[in-house]
């Protein structure tokens, strides 16, 4: 007898789906300019449905972070929240740690108002001391 193939199915509307190779926009990971390339795609020709294929999450995550930990730059509202939820932390929890209050956590995190430096140096410092793997090698600065 022949060999019974099963067809995948999109998670969206349930139709055929086909297995594709390149970029994908990770708008999952809460920040604006993450994108993944080269990775395989389930797409839907139905739908237009994309769901990418992501064998280390976590270890995809940590990357992210570690990017954001090592940026020549300050750190946006969107990183901060990256950070923060990377961290498994709520805002109550996170906002006690470099000692500001809920509401000035809650701006940061919107863009309503800049994180300041010694704040940026202290959610930098918070994440890398919660995750030893986020500890930047200095000499590799991300471009």
């Amino acid at each position: 007898m022949g060999e019974v193939r099963e067809v995948a199915r999109c998670s969206n509307c349930s139709e055929p789906v086909e297995m594709i190779h390149g970029n994908y926009r990770f708008k999952e990971s809460g920040l604006d300019n993450v994108t993944l390339c080269g990775i395989e795609i389930v797409k839907c020709s139905h739908c237009g449905n994309e769901d990418p294929m992501i064998p280390a999450m976590n270890d995809l995550f940590r990357t992210i972070a570690l990017a954001l930990v090592a940026k020549p730059y300050g750190l946006d509202g969107e990183e901060v929240r990256f950070l923060r939820k990377h961290m498994n932390m709520t805002g109550d929890q996170f906002s006690r740690l470099p000692h500001v209050d809920r509401t000035t956590l809650s701006k940061w995190e919107t863009n309503d108002d800049r994180v300041r430096p010694h704040s940026d140096l202290a959610i930098r410092m918070l994440a890398t001391s919660e995750d030893a793997g986020l500890t930047p090698n200095h000499g590799d600065r991300p471009v």
